[in-house]
């Protein structure tokens, strides 16, 4: 079987064997062999200035509740894991952070960083004790370097708090709302996160149908 193209390797973890998925009117999708991360061929996604003004069509604010409830579905079974004083970053807090908001406020001090809407690079280069990526990971091109980015920001026992909708099987996937955001490029199941922990040796929960805790092992 001949080898896809370099830009066709899994943007996850950069195996070779990622056949056509899917197919519709306007993106074609692939799926790894080895970690089945789902993933958007480079060709169809949008550019920067387009990807930013559909985030800039969003509207959540820090003080919405219904946003809040949202996001309470990661923040309480995280703080429930936290040593009191602990500091975390959130990665990806888009225009609107209120997950920062609300760690911060129970008492969990949490910065942020978004590439269009708090680029601060400097916060890159510290640990943290916990790590969120709320609905971001499904955004990332090169999944592949962010989650590295993301384990090396956290001190060892630390936790890595996500929230992305799990993607299942091909008939599941042609219905599925999820794909349907033009931003929405990478596209993690139950099995790519089982086999991300198992290569980077982190403990994970899956926390409800969308919330995934991961954490990084203590030092020996």
């Amino acid at each position: 079987m001949s080898a896809l193209p370099h830009d066709l390797n899994c943007p996850l973890c950069d195996h070779i064997e990622t056949p056509l998925f899917w197919q519709d009117a306007r993106r074609r999708y692939h799926r790894c062999d080895r970690c089945r991360l789902i993933f958007v061929e480079p060709g169809c996604r949008l550019d920067a200035v387009a990807e930013k003004a559909e985030y800039d069509l969003h509207e959540n604010r820090p003080d919405d509740k219904g946003y809040r409830r949202f996001l309470a579905r990661v923040a309480e079974p995280l703080m429930t894991r936290l040593p009191a004083g602990s500091r975390g970053l959130d990665f990806g807090c888009g225009p609107g952070p209120a997950l920062a908001a609300m760690l911060t406020e129970a008492g969990f001090a949490t910065t942020t960083y978004d590439p269009y809407y708090a680029h601060y690079p400097a916060r890159l280069q510290q640990c943290y004790d916990f790590v969120c990526c709320t609905e971001a990971i499904e955004h990332f091109y090169r999944p592949g370097r962010e989650w590295q980015q993301l384990l090396t920001l956290l001190r060892p026992g630390g936790w890595l708090a996500i929230m992305t909708k799990l993607a299942q099987d091909q008939a599941a996937f042609a219905n599925w709302h999820y794909k349907q955001d033009p931003t929405h490029v990478s596209f993690f199941s139950r099995e790519t996160f089982l086999w991300l922990a198992a290569r980077d040796g982190l403990g994970i929960e899956f926390i409800g149908a969308d919330v995934i805790l991961l954490q990084i092992p203590e030092s020996v």
